[in-house]
């Protein structure tokens, strides 16, 4: 019975959905972020077509008032999770208009304070309607109108074009509107807002790009949004269906909870890939900016009618990102991708047997093995025949809900592909064929290399010299010399010096760091040339190869500490905080510095730093003196962050730490001192 009972809301809503058609939504928003607060006044427009008891809206815990449906106040219901109408419509046209308050638990999120605060939105999958009375099912799209009232400090955004910023409250305050011109699912709404600087560009078919950044971020701005435009104007080429949208813009936010998401128009994603010319050479936006560009036709023009059609969205976007890849970067990348990707499938098929077709599956399955799953009937179809079908399905159900077999008979239209064995073994199985990928994958000249090397492994070293270090000095793509390197790890130096030293001669980023990688313990011999690696254009290189030093040479521990006293590293500060740390070991720096740095590490701890710093401060300092009491609390504090993966780490950590009588008195004392959220997190965590 239990189950039945979960199934109503569903079926409730199925059923609305052939009753009722809403065709759109004007919102008038006003953000109160003292009070995380939002207070709106929505206008929606809709049909009735058939007679109908009850009409829901979803929202969760908010509070209403004015409810009117063709100007007359009507009565309603709020369970708490929906807005319930049951009078006062009529077949045919009706308006709604309705107040709404909103304290939201998720969804829309509020980090910093003044010149730093921003706020935004992340509605993936159904939690839009924790901010926005709308429609968790993706199979009811509207035509949203939004405007936004915020202090005039910040920039506002949403979906749409840019229609109107007017001054309010003696321009105290602005209100900015924006308007989409298509229908669209209402987990792709959208607000950011911020101190934001922006630049402009236009595609080859004229539609405006517009790339968003914190003015402190001005040098960042070419290594964060290098490609952008010969992204977007590949994907309209390679797709053949111009970009469905008005405008495009992208928006880096703090503590973002994934790396983007697809918002129609309006893309934002994690701060962290808002980078300098060296943090692009270790982890670069392109990939996750061709990936949330491509699904706006892959689940924002065409959205998958159910979670278990999920993979035409995630695969999708993950295949063309690739492909777009192949366009920057070359063959070999491409295929290096694929096969990383059917290696990581592989070991997961061991114990995860879930299928694509589920709505349950796996993140891998649904992105790395949907896009393999494309890659099979591409090469099997042809590329021409691939980009017809592609086309066909997309201009067939534009602005519409597809499921698998929409785009299969797309497919079998243009060929004589077997799509019902397809179906079964790549989306119906839970088993991974890696022979298929591996006879694919070898028809690339570099691919049929990395699988010669890779079959020397159990060679000893004088049976593989010669070969490798050919294949050192010659142009191979990187991860051959790469896999050559890790072969080796356990070889004694001075049998691979020389093949170490070709490898540091390539000067390829990756090839020179899988020898920081590989030689933990580094040889007085070899000392000078290792050292040239704290020189490379790679803060990942650095790190690594500081570490090894320091380790290596303790005689020399001041002079590494001098050279990394100005690093900073990526936006985690994982250098800075690495000089941090270490500083406290080195007797050549005084008490006074000494303290004056642990204080330094100590407040990356606090919640006015974004999350990856912070749990980098804390493993550091924690190293150090794990009784440190700003830490232990600011832990605490942690817990109530709203990213997920900050809240598993700090309960992580104080579950091990209170199993020691020190630490179970210490936040037993703490506990009184707490802020009401902060209290209520650390007393679920200790015993009672």
């Amino acid at each position: 019975m239990k189950y039945l009972l979960l199934l109503i809301p569903f079926l409730s809503f199925a059923q609305q959905t052939k009753s009722v058609d809403f065709t759109s939504l004007s919102a008038d928003l006003v953000i109160n972020p003292s009070e995380k607060k939002l207070v709106g006044k929505l206008t929606y427009q809709f049909n009735v077509i058939s007679n109908i008891d009850t009409i829901r809206i979803d929202a969760k815990t908010m509070d209403f008032e004015s409810v009117m449906i063709n100007n007359q106040e009507v009565k309603f219901k709020n369970s708490g999770k929906e807005l319930q109408l049951f009078e006062g419509y009529k077949i045919g046209k009706n308006v709604l208009t309705f107040v709404y308050t909103v304290a939201p638990k998720q969804t829309l999120y509020f980090t910093g304070k003044g010149d730093d605060l921003q706020v935004w939105t992340q509605g993936q999958g159904k939690y839009t309607s924790y901010w926005l009375p709308s429609f968790d099912d993706v199979n009811e799209k509207l035509i949203f109108s939004i405007g936004i009232t915020v202090d005039k400090r910040y920039t506002a955004l949403a979906n749409g074009e840019f229609q109107s910023k007017e001054g309010r409250f003696n321009d105290m305050e602005y209100y900015w509107t924006y308007q989409m011109k298509k229908p669209m699912s209402s987990y792709l709404v959208m607000l950011a807002i911020g101190k934001f600087a922006k630049k402009n560009a236009v595609s080859k078919s004229g539609i405006p790009l517009e790339w968003y950044y914190c003015p402190v971020d001005e040098t960042k701005f070419e290594p964060t949004y290098r490609y952008s435009k010969e992204i977007f104007d590949y994907l309209e080429k390679e797709i053949g269906v111009k970009y469905p949208w008005k405008i495009y813009r992208q928006i880096p936010v703090r503590d973002f909870l994934y790396a983007g998401m697809e918002n129609t128009t309006s893309t934002l994603f994690a701060q962290d890939f808002v980078i300098d010319s060296i943090s692009y050479n270790d982890r670069n936006y392109a990939n996750v900016n061709a990936h949330e560009l491509a699904h706006h036709w892959f689940g924002d023009l065409v959205t998958a009618t159910s979670g278990t059609h999920h993979w035409l969205q995630e695969g999708f976007a993950t295949y063309y990102a690739l492909l777009a890849e192949k366009q920057l970067f070359g063959d070999d990348y491409f295929n290096y991708q694929l096969y990383r990707n059917a290696l990581q499938l592989r070991n997961a098929s061991k114990t995860d047997t879930i299928p694509v077709l589920n709505e349950k599956a796996s993140s891998l399955s649904f992105y790395q093995k949907g896009a393999w799953a494309l890659h099979i009937i591409r090469e099997s179809i042809g590329e021409k025949k691939f980009r017809k079908a592609v086309k066909k399905y997309l201009n067939t159900f534009q602005f519409q809900n597809v499921s698998t077999d929409d785009f299969l008979n797309e497919i079998k239209k243009v060929s004589d592909f077997d799509t019902d064995n397809f179906k079964k073994t790549w989306l119906e199985e839970g088993s991974f064929s890696m022979a298929t990928c591996t006879e694919l994958l070898k028809k690339n000249a570099f691919m049929q290399v990395l699988y010669e090397v890779q079959s020397y492994k159990s060679k000893d070293f004088k049976d593989k010299q010669e070969y490798f270090t050919q294949l050192m000095t010659a142009s191979n793509y990187y991860p051959v010399k790469v896999e050559m390197l890790y072969q080796l790890k356990n070889v004694a130096f001075e049998e691979k010096q020389s093949l170490l030293e070709l490898a540091l001669k390539t000067n390829d980023i990756k090839v020179r760091q899988a020898v920081a990688n590989t030689l933990v313990k580094v040889p007085a011999s070899f000392k000078l040339q290792y050292e040239s690696l704290l020189n490379d254009l790679s803060y990942e290189t650095k790190e690594i190869a500081f570490t090894h030093l320091w380790e290596s040479f303790p005689e020399d521990r001041a002079s590494y500490l001098a050279i990394a006293k100005t690093w900073e590293g990526n936006n985690d500060k994982a250098l800075r905080i690495l000089y941090l740390t270490f500083a406290q070991a080195s007797p050549e720096i005084n008490e006074t510095e000494k303290l004056s740095l642990y204080k330094e590490l100590q407040n990356y701890t606090a919640p006015t730093f974004e999350s990856s710093i912070r749990l980098n401060a804390f493993e550091s300092l924690f190293a150090i003196n794990p009784n440190d009491e700003v830490a232990l609390q600011n832990l605490v504090n942690a817990t109530t962050h709203f990213k997920w993966q900050v809240v598993k780490y700090a309960r992580d950590k104080i579950r091990e730490l209170i199993k020691k009588e020190y630490y179970l008195n210490f936040y037993k004392a703490l506990l009184p001192k707490l802020s009401e959220e902060e209290h209520f997190q650390l007393e679920r965590l200790l015993p009672k």
